[in-house]
């Protein structure tokens, strides 16, 4: 029982960073109706800018949140406005092809600045535990968590409260209605590209004390945004969340019961089933 009960807990921790990747993306979609492909290659260019920070600034990966979050913000607007933004009204195939195309320019980038070669950032506390009820926990997992969660009630608080916030959820309501009420969907669009951009460049951060370093690393996570946006429910915000705590869980107890090998597979068969079962998601919502 006690291991069941640190594998949960365990999956809970990671399970937030996979829910971060998650609402960028659900945020980008929600939003612009197109599905960022290349989400996980943000998160590699996050876990870059971390590794590159701590090396040559001496900054700790978790403070470089501060400094990655803008950065890909910026990013992600300057792709938006370059290049998303003509496919907005094309066939959904050219903008599922454009955005797995920036995503083979950013990690091909990578192998061409960075080599192929797998990078560590370890730090004094990289293999670090706490005990939490008894049980050992990840000290970088835990940290990364509760910063996740941080974000996500900041990120929760913009959307709902501000007036930005509501421009941004009305423009993902109803895009015509929107603009008719004077809302520019056009910088609403920008906005939330950023904003999913940078959410992924965060994760990135989060994860770098954990992870492997490579320009291929983006691919296991846009697959892994994908399966948690389904899971929980296409455009829904909160359901991103819940997917991702979901998701993380079931790696961790995959993973501890019936071996590393099998975690990916647990996974996407949970995500067949609820492509089978529950197509809408487990909160049955298309929109934010």
């Amino acid at each position: 029982m006690r291991l069941l009960i640190q594998s949960i807990l365990s999956g809970i921790l990671i399970g937030g960073v996979y829910a971060l990747i998650g609402i960028g993306l659900t945020l980008i979609f929600g939003v612009m109706r197109v599905i960022n492909f290349a989400q996980g290659e943000l998160v590699m260019v996050g876990m870059y800018t971390t590794f590159w920070l701590f090396v040559l600034l001496g900054v700790d990966p978790f403070l470089s949140v501060v400094l990655t979050l803008p950065a890909l913000c910026v990013l992600g607007a300057l792709l938006q406005r370059s290049l998303i933004n003509r496919v907005l009204d094309a066939l959904p195939q050219n903008q599922i092809l454009l955005t797995i195309g920036i995503g083979l320019v950013l990690s091909n980038t990578a192998m061409l600045v960075f080599t192929s070669d797998y990078r560590i950032l370890s730090t004094s506390y990289s293999s670090s535990s706490v005990r939490l009820f008894g049980l050992p926990l990840s000290t970088p997992l835990l940290y990364c968590f509760l910063i996740t969660a941080v974000i996500t009630a900041v990120l929760y608080w913009f959307l709902v409260k501000t007036d930005i916030g509501h421009a941004i959820r009305a423009t993902a309501q109803d895009r015509e209605a929107a603009q008719l009420m004077g809302v520019n969907v056009r910088t609403m669009g920008v906005l939330a590209f950023g904003l999913g951009a940078a959410l992924a460049g965060a994760a990135g951060a989060l994860v770098s004390p954990t992870y492997y370093i490579y320009p291929q690393v983006g691919g296991a996570f846009t697959l892994k945004a994908f399966v948690v946006v389904v899971l929980g429910g296409m455009g829904s915000i909160i359901g991103a969340t819940l997917g991702g705590v979901l998701i993380g869980v079931a790696e961790s107890v995959s993973g501890t019961y019936i071996g590393s090998g099998w975690k990916d597979v647990c996974v996407y068969v949970i995500f067949l089933l609820v492509l089978l079962l529950k197509p809408s998601g487990l909160l049955g919502k298309s929109r934010m």
